[in-house]
């Protein structure tokens, strides 16, 4: 109740905010949310914000496209009319890869954010209206992959199927796993899947299996008639709420064991699941297009393809659990570092313990990688020395921003004194089963960095300049200064690379589209390069960024979804045509102040506000600052708010006394205008370069006035 009366107040007192004339749009939801192999399909596209001119459809991967059917005419009237429902064909290729694909639109306002579409063997079938008792459930057969919303408070879709003989079926449900990334969807569905008979009754249940969407296998010992109950577990709805129930009689995959390959070597995979028959093991190599680390694969199976599995494909030696006759003494089984080893938790209340030996000082890694690819298990790992003692424990691993995963981590552990180790493994919960799969990497740290985007797209418009932020996570002692550079821009675009000091987190790329760039979009890649060791050691290294797509949580707050691409877009002409700097370099001396003028060029009619920052920020977070350490903006000296028709503003840029020396750091002057409360429409200056200089000693300018 603090927090909402909070939020209340912050809303009352806020400056005066005008949402902006024109957005991009948001997408919320797609319907149905499947389409089949070798099959072309129409949806209906649902969004926040006008879809109008949309024109083209970017997916990821391959094998899947997509284009606007929806004719993009004015109205009777003459105007352009606000369309936020439209229709989309999606085409996908027999050998297109199952799962989730994301997907955006693109026309005159640029890019959309992203949408999800779910890419499957089965045939699609969609619920039917008022589909809510058993006399009036949908009716299907099965195999199918059925496709509904729980669009309403107290909605319960029922579906109707019949077997002619005994089976076992799988009901893998995806609905709560297609909203993480919908930027204005604050609430998720959290579904509960039932199967009845034909009385009614309840025959087998699901909840929460993955993440919070449910799957179950069940065996029909009898023919006849069923019902699919699916609803969300609070009785709650949303007309965005869609879900997607694959139900089959085909071997369905839940893990495999070993859950983890060493890159472009053979493994014997033992598959774990249901409708397996007699198939228990595949070969299966990891060629040069799998790239390291967790990736979602199809494994070959004797009559086509398994369904998406997940697993972790590793540059390091991959060994399997030693299975221990009972009465056996664990905890003897070596971990090869770097290497790691995949197990499994076989049995309640089990502990798989390995050993290493260590020097005084000596620095280690480890990491599990159970549930986030789909284990059972739930890990947690600790480290003994040889007497039992435990040194150091981890659960729950932490990620970028407020992102947690029930995987484990202790990094950059440091041995205490010479001797043998322990390090060991559990499920939390003290459950076990063949299900419970991990792999638990070892490593000897080595300084190196991770790198994000803050969004998954960046707008530009003819002769306008946009801003794009990364953010770095230093690791194992790495200091250095990392350069930012982009791959694969289109064509009429180019970037100016920044860099992200040694002194701070953030850095920027200012890209600049020409006066007659045309309405195009690709997705690019974004790379850091630095530079660590010293002396004939040194060696460079290279890190692709993370993109995340920007999420609107309850309350206001602003989040992120990690996503698989990240669009620029040159669109048409838009409310800001131009940002001009009066100055686009400057020096500041510690303890001195620059004013730096800004005028914004408004398009004829656009009225609303707009703010001036150098920091991307979101009420009292700060989610890029790129200014070099010790330089501030003096707010109440700046005029940062145009409202109306005004053009023009400034900002005082100040050294503090001890600001660093800094050589030609590259800075954006941002002219934000608000879309809704979190997501803003950002225009760049062009490159703004700040160097800090120090001072001249008076006897220093004595002697060069001599000379």
């Amino acid at each position: 109740m603090l927090r909402l009366t909070c939020m209340l107040l912050m809303f009352l007192f806020l400056p005066a905010i005008g949402w902006g004339q024109t957005s991009y749009p948001m997408l919320m939801g797609l319907k149905p949310a499947a389409a089949q192999l070798g099959t072309s399909s129409e949806h209906e596209l649902e969004s926040r914000y006008s879809m109008f001119g949309a024109d083209r459809v970017i997916v990821s991967g391959e094998g899947v496209t997509g284009k606007i059917v929806t004719p993009m005419e004015l109205g009777k009237d003459g105007k352009t009319p606000s369309l936020t429902k439209i229709k989309i064909e999606f085409t996908v290729s027999k050998e297109a890869a199952e799962g989730v694909r994301e997907f955006r639109i693109l026309g005159p306002t640029g890019a959309s954010t992203l949408g999800q579409v779910v890419i499957t063997r089965l045939p699609v079938v969609n619920e039917s209206d008022k589909n809510d008792t058993i006399e009036t459930a949908t009716e299907v057969t099965v195999p199918a992959a059925i496709c509904g919303t729980v669009e309403k408070s107290e909605d319960v879709d029922l579906f109707k199927f019949h077997l002619d003989a005994p089976a076992t079926l799988t009901f893998h449900t995806l609905a709560m796993r297609l909203q993480d990334k919908i930027h204005d969807l604050q609430s998720h569905v959290d579904p509960i899947l039932t199967i009845r008979n034909s009385t009614g009754s309840t025959v087998a249940a699901a909840d929460n299996v993955y993440a919070a969407d449910p799957y179950l296998s069940h065996t029909f010992s009898e023919a006849g008639d069923y019902y699919i109950e699916v609803r969300d577990v609070r009785y709650k709805g949303n007309r965005y709420w869609n879900y997607v129930i694959e139900v089959s009689d085909q071997p369905y995959i839940e893990t495999i064991h070993p859950i983890a390959v060493q890159q472009g070597q053979p493994a014997a995979v033992k598959l774990i699941g249901t409708n397996l028959g007699e198939l228990e093991t595949v070969e299966w190599q990891p060629g040069e297009g799998v790239a390291l680390g967790m990736q979602e694969v199809q494994l070959p199976l004797p009559d086509g393809r398994s369904n998406p599995v997940l697993l972790a494909v590793s540059e390091h030696p991959v060994e399997v659990e030693q299975l221990f006759s009972e009465g056996s003494e664990k905890g003897k089984q070596a971990i090869s570092i770097p290497g790691g080893i995949a197990g499994q938790i076989e049995q309640v209340s089990d502990i798989d313990s390995y050993q290493f030996t260590a020097k005084k000082g000596e620095r280690f890694t480890f990491e599990t990688i159970a549930r986030r690819l789909n284990s059972a298990m739930d890990p947690i790992i600790w480290i003994t020395n040889s007497d039992g003692k435990s040194l150091s424990e981890n659960d729950d691993l932490r990620t970028w921003g407020k992102r947690t995963y029930q995987d484990s981590m202790i990094e950059n552990w440091a041995a205490p004194a010479d001797g043998d180790y322990v390090i060991n493994i559990r499920d939390v919960h003290l459950r076990g089963g063949e299900q419970f799969t991990y792999f638990l990497s070892a490593t000897r740290p080595e300084p190196y960095f991770e790198l994000v985007l803050d969004t998954d797209k960046t707008q530009l418009t003819p002769g306008t300049s946009g801003a794009l932020f990364a953010r770095t996570v230093r690791k194992n002692g790495f200091t250095g200064e990392i350069e930012l550079s982009v791959e694969n821009l289109p064509e009429g675009v180019t970037a100016h690379g920044g860099r992200i000091l040694s002194t701070g987190t953030d850095g920027c790329i200012i890209l600049e589209a020409t006066a007659d760039a045309k309405p195009i979009a690709k997705n690019i890649i974004v790379r850091g390069k630095a530079k660590v060791g010293e002396g004939g050691e040194a060696r460079e290294i290279s890190v692709a960024a993370q993109s995340m797509q920007e999420t609107y949580m309850p309350g206001g707050g602003r989040n992120h979804w990690p996503v698989s691409m990240h669009t620029v877009a040159v669109g048409a002409p838009s409310d800001i045509r131009s940002v001009q700097l009066d100055q686009t370099e400057i020096s500041l001396k510690p303890g001195e102040s620059i004013k730096v003028g800004v005028t914004i060029e408004r398009a004829e009619g656009f009225d609303k506000n707009v703010t001036l920052d150098m920091l991307f920020q979101h009420l009292s977070t700060k989610f890029a600052n790129v200014l070099p350490k010790g330089i501030t903006i003096d707010s109440k000296k700046s005029k940062t708010l145009l409202t109306a028709k005004e053009s023009s503003g400034h900002l005082l840029i100040t050294a503090a006394k001890d600001a660093p020396t800094v050589e030609k750091q590259l800075c954006s002057v941002m002219a934000n205008i608000s879309l809704n409360f979190v997501m803003k429409a950002t225009y760049s200056s062009q490159p703004l370069l700040i160097s800090v200089v120090p001072e001249t000693a008076p006897e220093k300018v004595a002697d060069a006035d001599k000379k």
